[in-house]
């Protein structure tokens, strides 16, 4: 095989984990939760055999034109730092730490010297609700919002007109700094906004500051190799930068599925590592199921497109890391559970692989793929599908 387009449709779980109720999850499923709006309208992924993976009724069970398997995620956490950091091969047996009480005064203090800027909020928030509440007195004085979530990550939200997004990045890249060792939390976000009191509106201007990946990653034994890596949307902030010869933001997901487009078109030999944030930030947090279930519809419209003008030698993986429930109201983050996974490609055989125990099967089978050694407690099922 010549080239591998592996796509990650951030948050899409297809079903609770038999931990979830430890994660506060229990009975989660963000595919059911989309199908049960009566909106979702995914036939391309149907026949490809979505509905013939393990757990899935909500779906019919259509043709198997590639393989399927139901991917259990092994590391502790279910963000989505330490879900790409497994599909790419490494399992995180320690969770991410997390701030459900605001960050200390030994973080706050020492950002706040170094911007020079005080703080508001220190606490977790939903990204929407929290520019309405404190937007206004952000406005007034220019003091920064800083909150956090269940996820391992430490947000920064500020107005552009206040605080310019190339300023607002190098606040991150303070935080960066000091958010190490036992405070090493997932990423850091820049969260830019614009608009008045009561219509504030987030921009696409986010940027990710990710904790570099603790080991090496399939990514880096690609490059290594001397192979292409690609990076489509935030890949190169989940991975810090590490490992990519190549990559480029999107701005919503149809600009990641034209940039995907972009790169089929052109002739390399390697990976196209692609991530599709929408699911996640723009309906799963937001517990909106019919956005969801109508972004899936774009998804699949688009793959019905791209699969023809595929060569002999391309393969494509579609995966999730991690759930988001759009209707689980317990919570607004993350959901634990199952993700699947879709092998598909004209060298690809059609066959259901039941359920394997860990993301990382991924790299390792990709590894395979390319003839690559990676260090992985992934185990690779080449032989299976090729």
């Amino acid at each position: 095989m010549k080239r591998v387009f592996l796509i990650v449709l951030d948050s899409f779980g297809i079903g609770a984990m038999p931990d979830s109720e430890a994660f506060g999850d229990k009975g989660a499923n963000t595919l059911l939760s989309c199908a049960a709006t009566g909106k979702l309208d995914i036939s391309n992924l149907t026949n490809a055999g979505l509905g013939q993976i393990d757990g899935v009724t909500c779906l019919p069970k259509g043709n198997l034109t590639g393989a399927v398997v139901r991917l259990a995620e092994a590391s502790a956490g279910k963000d989505t730092t330490i879900g790409h950091w497994e599909i790419a091969g490494i399992v995180s047996e320690n969770p991410l730490p997390t701030y459900p009480e605001g960050f200390p005064e030994e973080i706050i203090t020492p950002f706040c010297e170094a911007t020079g800027r005080g703080i508001l909020a220190n606490a977790p928030w939903s990204g929407t609700a929290v520019i309405e509440k404190y937007g206004a007195e952000h406005l007034r004085t220019g003091d920064l919002i800083v909150y956090t979530s269940a996820d391992s990550v430490f947000q920064i939200a500020a107005h552009e007109e206040i605080v310019p997004p190339e300023q607002l990045y190098e606040y991150c890249r303070i935080a960066r700094k000091l958010l190490q060792g036992k405070h090493g939390v997932g990423r850091v976000i820049a969260r830019p906004f614009v608009g008045t009191p009561g219509n504030f509106t987030r921009t696409a201007n986010r940027h990710d500051f990710s904790l570099e990946p603790p080991k090496e990653t399939l990514l880096d034994a690609l490059q290594n190799a001397g192979l292409a890596t690609i990076g489509v949307g935030k890949i190169h902030d989940i991975f810090a930068g590490r490992g990519l010869g190549e990559y480029v933001y999107n701005k919503s997901n149809a600009d990641g599925m034209a940039h995907t487009d972009n790169f089929a078109a052109k002739d390399f030999a390697g990976l196209c590592f692609v991530n599709l944030v929408d699911f996640d930030m723009h309906f799963g947090h937001r517990r909106d199921a019919v956005g969801y279930a109508n972004a899936l519809n774009e998804f699949d419209r688009w793959l019905g497109n791209f699969l023809p003008g595929l060569g002999e030698e391309d393969v494509v993986f579609i995966t999730a890391d991690h759930g988001c429930d759009p209707s689980y109201t317990a919570t607004t983050d993350h959901t634990r559970e199952y993700v699947p996974l879709l092998v598909l490609g004209k060298g690809v055989t059609p066959v259901n692989l039941g359920t394997r125990g860990s993301f990382s099967d991924i790299a390792a089978t990709i590894a395979d793929i390319f003839n690559v050694s990676l260090d992985t407690p992934g185990k690779s099922f080449k032989e299976e599908i090729l």
